[in-house]
Formats: C-alpha cells, structure tokens, sequence
C-alpha cells in the first residue's frame, strides 16, 4: 500500500523553494547593477567638473562622488565628532555640521580629521568636497581641502555588498527546504 504525497504541503515547499531560487537569480542581478554603479561612481572620482549638491535623495546616486560646493549660511548645533580615519589611515576623528544652505535646505558637511575630541569651531562659509552618499537616502560634503584646522579625511568610501554571497545563500535555503521536504516524505512512506 502507498501512501499519497501531501498535496498542500507540497505545494507550499516547492513555493518556498521557488521563492528562493527567485531571490538568488534577483542577487545575481542586483550585482551587474551594483558593478555598473561601481564604475559610474569611479568615473566621477576621476571628474573635477563641479555639480550642485543632491536637492534630493533621488538626485544622490546619480551625483554621488562628484565635486561640489555649497555655501554654509549657518552651522546649527555644535560639530559631531565620530571615528573615522585620515588619508593617511590613521584612526582618530572627523569632525560633521549641519549646514543652512541658500534657500533653506540642510546638508551635513564633513569639516576634515582630527587626533582629539575637541570640537572645531566653523561658523560656516564656501566649502568644497565629494559628495558621499549615505544610508539613508541622503549625501553630504567631504571637505576637500578640509576646513577649520583640520586635516584631509580619507577619502569617501564606495560601498560594496556580495550580492553573490547572498545569492548563494538563497540557492542553499531552497536546495535545503527540497532535501528536507524529500527525506521527510521517505520517512512517512516507511
């Protein structure tokens, strides 16, 4: 006597599994796009030509790593000072302000490096820098040349994630979820 494969559970596990295999092959794709990207934001390392600033997280990744320069009208709150490195690598701080720019927007700007605490004194003005794009949609101004008495920060870093890591993980959860779902249903025809 056979038993029936479960029809519902079958149905939800090849589901699942193909799901999965969905967000692999979409990995995969992601990381063309993330090497076109990479090159496109190499390119502007390497143009000298100024662009406005971002007005809007829509405009940061197609400006990001360009030149520009904005004019602080008014530095609101004290610095931000946070960990970061130099272009010489050393590890101490750079120092970030909220800038009011013509017309009312708002930008951070990254003044430059710093060995200490202390934060600098910069009441705003002209500055010019790389637009780095951050996580949350927006960009800000890497001063450079650094001002304030401060020295150069390194250079903005270009992120990079291993979609293809990702992909292969993905690929391993639906060829689990089917090996699993496989030996389950030869331990239920014993």
């Amino acid at each position: 006597m056979t038993r029936r494969v479960p029809i519902v559970a079958t149905i939800l596990v090849l589901a699942a599994a193909a799901t999965m295999i969905g967000l692999g092959v979409w990995q995969f794709q992601k990381n063309a796009l993330q090497d076109a990207r990479l090159a496109r934001y190499d390119a502007a390392l390497n143009n000298a030509e100024l662009v406005a600033f971002p007005a809007s997280p829509a405009s940061v990744d197609r400006l990001a790593y360009r030149r520009s320069r904005i004019e602080c009208r008014k530095v609101e709150g004290a610095a931000r000072v946070v960990a970061g490195r130099n272009r010489e690598g050393r590890t101490g701080f750079v120092q970030v302000v909220s800038c009011v720019l013509p017309g009312g927007r708002r930008a951070d700007v990254q003044l430059g490096w710093s060995r200490g605490l202390e934060p600098a004194q910069w009441s705003g003005g002209t500055v010019e820098g790389v637009i780095e794009p951050l996580r949350t949609g927006y960009a800000k101004l890497v001063a450079d040349p650094p001002v304030a008495g401060l020295g150069p920060s390194a250079a903005p870093e270009k992120r990079k994630i291993d979609h293809l890591a990702y992909a292969g993980q993905w690929f391993f959860f639906a060829l689990t979820a089917l090996v699993i779902y496989v030996l389950a249903l030869r331990r239920r025809g014993r």
